[in-house]
Formats: structure tokens, sequence, C-alpha cells
């Protein structure tokens, strides 16, 4: 049975040329995404910022309502059809959205690397990627075999298909499915599909694009079930992140390990965190995780 590691881990996204974390505090982070740096809302920076001032080209403002909403209020013209990005060989169109995200999740960038770590040894391995948003991760698993990318959003898959071509990998076998991603999982448990890895980021709260609607704490223990029956003793992984919940990662470890408990391997979990630039830098967490992996 998959063992349950207890003590939490920190995934540490470093920065790269692409992205970088110049500053938070006072519920703020100030970053660098290629030439353009912007100001965004982040509740869990309390501290003090260190630096004085903060000349960035535009800040999000959310709004009253804590589960989302605010604007843009840009300083300087910022290109309206976005600027390109990397992340290794994954090219990707960064652009400020009306949802405070620019396209992408940078502190996801270890997780790409883990997940790229444990199919290592695989160049056939089926991934399936539930939430995949604009591709980033479909992108950077490519390499290992087939992808199965899933998303509500029929504008976040049709940017997930640019970012593809901005690549060069127009022609790496990736599925691009607008679907919603639990009815996704149930058909393909009914299929008897397996994968080799499968990558969960479900948010909040959403819509399919049959208007189903989706709440994290309801219907998640239903969808990890579904992708345990997806995983077998020779996959490799599962990964789930979760942000914006008061939540604990070992509250979705506990999912996980009561999913697994017929599998080998070891159950982990704790925080995805972003470290920023320059000395004295601080650690900022961003996302909570929980993950399977098979030791075998």
């Amino acid at each position: 049975m998959a063992q349950l590691a207890r003590d939490p881990l920190i995934m540490e996204c470093a920065g790269w040329d692409a992205y970088r974390l110049l500053d938070s505090g006072t519920g703020r982070k100030f970053e660098q995404f290629g030439p353009h740096a912007f100001i965004r809302p982040e509740p869990q920076a309390m501290w003090q910022p260190r630096l004085t001032e903060w000349d960035a080209d535009g800040e999000f403002v959310p709004g009253s309502d804590e589960d989302g909403g605010g604007r843009w209020n840009f300083s300087r013209q910022v290109p309206e059809q976005g600027w390109e990005l990397a992340w290794n060989e994954a090219h990707f169109t960064a652009r400020p959205t009306p949802f405070r995200h620019l396209q992408f999740f940078p502190d996801m960038a270890p997780v790409w690397e883990w997940m790229r770590e444990m199919l290592a040894e695989r160049e056939n391995a089926e991934t399936l990627n539930l939430f995949g948003y604009t591709g980033v991760g479909s992108l950077a698993l490519s390499r290992h075999g087939r992808i199965t990318h899933v998303d509500a959003s029929k504008k976040s898959v049709a940017q997930a298909r640019e970012n593809a071509a901005l690549s060069g990998m127009e022609d790496k076998p990736i599925r691009w499915l607008v679907d919603d991603a639990a009815k996704f999982a149930a058909r393909e448990v009914r299929r008897e599909r397996r994968y080799d890895g499968i990558i969960l980021d479900p948010p909040k709260f959403g819509r399919g694009p049959k208007n189903e609607t989706w709440r994290l704490e309801e219907n998640l223990p239903g969808l990890v079930n579904d992708c345990r029956q997806l995983l077998d003793a020779d996959s490799s992984f599962l990964f789930l992140t979760v942000y914006a919940v008061r939540m604990s990662s070992l509250a979705i470890a506990g999912l996980l390990e009561e999913a697994f408990r017929d599998q080998p391997g070891t159950i982990e979990h704790g925080d995805l965190a972003v470290r920023e630039e320059g000395d004295n830098s601080r650690l900022l967490p961003t996302a909570i995780f929980a993950r399977w992996r098979n030791d075998g």
C-alpha cells in the first residue's frame, strides 16, 4: 500500500530567464515576465517589501469579492496580443488576463521538472493533463510520449494549440480536448483506459462547456477516485495542485492515501513556492500539492 510521508515538502521555483519574483510584501508581489514587470495580489506575502519602489508596467487591483474579480491598471503600454516567453523547449504567450494571471503559472516549473524525472525512463508514456489551461505542462511532458490535454475553456485550449505552434510542436502526439474534466475522467474509466501519469490542477470553482458546475470540496474526491482507476502498478505518478482554498496539504494527501491504499509507492505533500531574487531572498508560498509516485 502507498505510504504517506508525513513531513511536508517545498517545491521551489527559483525563477528563470522568462520569469523572476523581484519582491513581495503587504499582500502583493512584484514579478518580471520577460520584458514587462507587474504587481499582483498575494495574500500570503504578509511581510514588508525589501525594495523601496516597485516600477511596474501594470498592477492588478482585486475587486471586493474574495472569490475573484478586479481590473488591471497599466502605467505603460503592454502588447495587447501578448509576448513570447519560454521554459526550456516550451514556448508560450504571456498576456494579462481578467483573472490576474498571465496565461501560465510560473510556480509550476518545478512540477514540470519532477514529472519529467518520473517519466525519464519512458519514451512512449501516456499522460493525462486535466484542467490543462494553456498547455505549458502538456508541452513539457510531450517529449515522453502521448498527452491528452483536457480543459473546459475553448479559449484556453485554442491558446494551448497556439503555444504548441509557437514551440514548433504541432506534430507532437497531443490530443487537445474541450471537455468537462470530471466527466471525461469518468468516461475514461468506463472505457478501461490507463495512463502512466496524471496531472490535476483544478480550480476552486468552475463551469464546464455545457455549464457543468465544479466545486472543489464537493467534486475532488470523486475525480481523484476516477483518476486512481486510470492508473495501475506500472504507472509513475499523480500530481494534484490546489490554489486559493483554506485547506491543508495534509488534507489532500489524506485523500490520495485513501484512493491509493491498494497501490505501491509514496504519497507526499507540501507547498509550491517561489523564491525572490537577490540577497536575503524569501520563499513565497503559492499553492499546496499532494502527489503519488511509484517507487518501483
